[in-house]
């Protein structure tokens, strides 16, 4: 069960998908921003479903699936966050998280193309673990908090263009920024139908090659203690994104340094949250 947005980009519709049913949320909401997660859309949703108030989409099955959030006011995201991932970087494992953030207009759909940036060499992949706010978060007194303020968790795509984070300047974010370059998708579950969210697979295919087969477990910061961490340095606001970090397997690490090229195929999956494939072509 989760939240998805269908449709054209631009034209999404938001739905919540039950098993085979997609159910029309437009007599809910106008789309999945932050003003649904901060007005317990997640408890009216299943309410409405139980009073079967909510029509199902028709044509749901053939329509592209679009990212689940709609206009995140940032991206945030855990550099280094696994310390298998962090030896193969040639890092020291951090003391405290390493934060960098994305222009929240990368983010498209879970089956959209990634752009290959002009005059890039080194586009690498790298799945993580998002985290959706669902409430403004400030001075958090504890990771015990946090809960309260997760909307829910979805598999996101945090590409990378090795260049431009590491050699470009001295700082990550336009590395991380180019068009395309945060796939996400294709549902957001919330947070107490997932599970343990510490002990989740996550992987990661290229052209069928395994690259990435990791776990939650092997977190340095805990998702718990990173959203703490972060409110005390900004408000998390609802609807914003969080990724959480990647496992060891980039092309960073590789010898050979196997980058992405025009049309390579992505693939990528973490337990409980689905799959995604992207292609990647010429910007």
């Amino acid at each position: 069960m989760g939240f998805e947005r269908r449709g054209d980009f631009g034209a999404e519709i938001p739905v919540y998908v039950d098993g085979e049913k997609v159910y029309d949320l437009r007599g809910l909401t106008d789309d999945l921003t932050g003003l649904f997660w901060e007005e317990d859309g997640v408890a009216r949703t299943r309410a409405a479903v139980a009073a079967g108030e909510l029509p199902e989409l028709e044509g749901a099955a053939e329509m592209r699936v679009g990212a689940p959030i709609a206009a995140p006011t940032k991206i945030l995201c855990i550099g280094l966050n696994y310390s298998d991932h962090a030896a193969e970087s040639g890092m020291a494992i951090p003391a405290e998280p390493v934060l960098f953030m994305k222009d929240p207009s990368t983010i498209v759909g879970p089956s959209d193309d990634i752009l290959i940036p002009r005059k890039s060499t080194k586009t690498d992949w790298e799945v993580e673990l998002g985290v959706v706010i669902g409430t403004t978060a400030r001075y958090l007194e504890s990771e015990d908090d946090v809960d309260d303020v997760i909307a829910g968790y979805v598999l996101s795509h945090d590409v990378s263009e090795r260049e431009f984070q590491l050699e470009r300047g001295g700082q990550w974010d336009k590395g991380k920024s180019c068009e395309t370059f945060n796939p996400l998708g294709p549902t957001v579950v919330p947070g107490d139908e997932l599970g343990d969210p510490q002990n989740l697979g996550l992987r990661l295919w290229v052209d069928d090659v395994l690259r990435q087969d990791g776990t939650t477990a092997n977190m340095i910061f805990s998702i718990r203690h990173i959203i703490w961490y972060l409110s005390q340095f900004m408000v998390l606001r609802p609807g914003d994104l969080i990724n959480t970090g990647t496992p060891a397997g980039v092309a960073l690490g590789i010898e050979g340094q196997p980058y992405l090229r025009s049309g390579s195929i992505v693939r990528l999956e973490i337990d409980g949250l689905g799959s995604m494939q992207q292609r990647t072509v010429d910007a």
